[in-house]
């Protein structure tokens, strides 16, 4: 296996992880931890990292466009198929359980 990504194709990775992590937080809102967004996004990453770099590891440039500096980009979407609706039935699943209660004093 060779690894061929360079600084671009990271930065768009964790760009796209930040925005996932960002869509987590909304969903879940204020009815969960305040680091949501930062578990959701590495998750994101790493689950980015090996779409492109391990499971499409083999195909070359041409074979996958678009391709912006050693990242598969439109593989790389496949993480939502599966992240998006884990979110939202996290969120279904947790249901009012959650929620934040004010502190009396």
């Amino acid at each position: 296996m060779q690894w061929d990504l360079g600084l671009q194709g990271v930065a768009v990775l964790i760009g796209m992880s930040l925005g996932f992590g960002l869509f987590a937080q909304l969903v879940f809102w204020n009815r969960n931890s305040r680091w949501l967004w930062m578990i959701a996004s590495v998750g994101f990453f790493i689950v980015g990292l090996f779409i492109s770099e391990v499971w499409f590891g083999w195909a070359t440039r041409e074979e996958l466009q678009p391709n912006i500096d050693g990242l598969s980009f439109d593989e790389v979407l496949i993480g939502l198929l599966v992240g998006i609706p884990a979110v939202l039935l996290a969120r279904f699943l947790t249901g009012r359980s959650g929620e934040r209660r004010p502190i009396s004093s």
